[in-house]
């Protein structure tokens, strides 16, 4: 009587457990994601349902509350916010107040200029907005025109920007830069590290073109292809993560794209569209 009483007590417990275990599954798979990565900087909060196959998101967060970043979250996902130090945009609502920091305008982008990132009032507003963005809840910052440097070569640019960025990345945010390759690679090369810098690099075009006077995608050079490849591999190298942003219809070059991030080891993501929309 006693032995049918502790089998009877064994097999409960070996139910409840499966029952918990079970749960445990179930909810691991409502959270689990069929892109692991998903680039949306036109999206807005109405957009949300739209990224929901994504586990990383980069969007505009400047658009989206704590409360609709905290849903994202909650969801499954690890936001990004897109930040620009290096260039400045006439629809932003700081646009006047720092147009004075303005150096060019920027070559296919009506109404955006390149900044002068070493001008201490513009380094306090970027760094202030990335404080304002955490507030809300993201993981990370998706910081664009650090090719501010390749366009204006000199120290009090390089050292502008690795002063914004070493802000950002002191307040405890993830950091990848989205382009900078001439920049980036200043950095190995001068300090050896790009530790306390950056977290990660996302090239766009390394395998597609962008047309900008026939408005269409097309394959980028074999040469150029090469040249980020191998900027690619020196961030690879250095500890840090690799992202891909292409934008292309080709099905066929959406599988040689796929199938090198894939053995690589690298995050990638392919647009249809420059827009960026969900």
């Amino acid at each position: 009587m006693q032995k049918t009483r502790i089998y009877r007590f064994i097999l409960c417990l070996f139910a409840v457990i499966a029952m918990f275990t079970t749960l445990g599954k179930v909810e691991a798979k409502e959270i689990e994601k069929k892109y692991e990565y998903g680039v949306f900087l036109n999206a807005n909060p109405k957009d949300i349902a739209k990224m929901k196959d994504y586990r990383i998101i980069v969007i505009d967060a400047q658009y989206f509350s704590k409360k609709q970043i905290g849903k994202l979250k909650k969801d499954g996902h690890v936001v990004y916010s897109y930040i620009n130090p290096g260039s400045i945009e006439e629809f932003r609502p700081y646009y006047h107040k720092y147009e004075k920091y303005a150096l060019d305008a920027y070559e296919n982008w009506d109404g955006e200029y390149w900044m002068d990132v070493s001008a201490k009032e513009w380094q306090n507003f970027c760094i202030k907005t990335a404080r304002k963005l955490q507030k809300k809840g993201i993981d990370g910052l998706f910081v664009d025109n650090a090719d501010v440097y390749y366009h204006y070569p000199t120290e009090d640019i390089f050292h502008g920007m690795t002063k914004i960025l070493k802000s950002f990345h002191k307040i405890g945010l993830y950091v990848v830069i989205n382009g900078g390759d001439v920049y980036v690679s200043k950095c190995a090369k001068q300090y050896k590290t790009l530790d306390g810098i950056l977290d990660g690099v996302n090239q766009e075009t390394v395998y597609s073109k962008i047309n900008w006077e026939k408005n269409n995608f097309g394959k980028n050079k074999k040469s150029e292809r090469k040249y980020f490849q191998r900027y690619a591999a020196l961030v690879k190298k250095c500890g840090k993560d690799v992202y891909f942003l292409e934008y292309t219809k080709d099905k066929n070059l959406k599988k040689k794209i796929q199938a090198y991030c894939t053995k690589k080891g690298y995050r990638y993501y392919i647009a249809d569209s420059i827009e960026l929309s969900a």
